[in-house]
């Protein structure tokens, strides 16, 4: 694993961060540092996701990222989801 590597996932999470949080509407948890990050778990768990059904992960750069926006979607839905739970009286 590379510096190469790395700057491409978190290309991908920047990606998959912020097209996750225009179509999701609300506020994203922690800023830049929040869409890259929910961006990065959210590939993480739609490759995994997409690999489970489909036995390998998506061969394309486009494919990847169209993964991880529906992995970040639910991720971010699932964080927004629990924030209106915890701070309501």
């Amino acid at each position: 694993m590379g510096i190469g590597d790395v700057l491409g996932w978190i290309l991908v999470g920047l990606l998959a961060g912020g097209l996750a949080s225009a179509l999701i509407p609300g506020r994203t948890p922690g800023d830049l540092l929040g869409v890259i990050g929910i961006g990065v778990l959210g590939a993480l768990l739609g490759g995994w996701g997409w690999a489970l059904l489909f036995g390998s992960g998506p061969t394309t750069f486009l494919g990847s990222v169209i993964v991880a926006v529906l992995g970040a979607m639910a991720i971010l839905y699932l964080l927004r989801r629990l924030g209106r739970t915890r701070y309501r009286i």
